[in-house]
């Protein structure tokens, strides 16, 4: 997904639903985005969420959008750097901290 120039953290439903996150948890967002194959997607909304990751915990801001991706999610760098990481093509795991525990995605 492309936001027009801006970097933005995208969840896709795969990992929205394996999270057991709820239209509730979703704060407004209706800013559309232009995926890659150039069609316009409405996002579903936003949601926050601390991810944890070697011990350090930041909270990120995923902005939810139905629509077909073979990734659970693209994540940008600024958090990534916020958390002292820097940032390879091997990311394998991330923890989501939930109100329910953690998911290891």
């Amino acid at each position: 997904m492309v936001d027009q120039g801006s970097g933005a953290e995208i969840m896709y439903p795969n990992l929205y639903k394996g999270l057991g996150l709820k239209p509730k948890d979703l704060s407004k967002y209706d800013t559309p985005f232009l995926g890659f194959d150039g069609k316009v997607v409405t996002p579903e909304g936003k949601i926050k969420l601390r991810v944890v990751t070697e011990g350090r915990e930041v909270e990120v801001n995923f902005i939810v959008v139905n629509a077909y991706s073979p990734y659970t999610a693209i994540l940008g760098r600024p958090w990534i750097y916020s958390m002292w990481a820097v940032p390879s093509t091997l990311h394998q795991k991330i923890k989501f901290l939930t109100k329910d525990g953690v998911a290891v995605v």
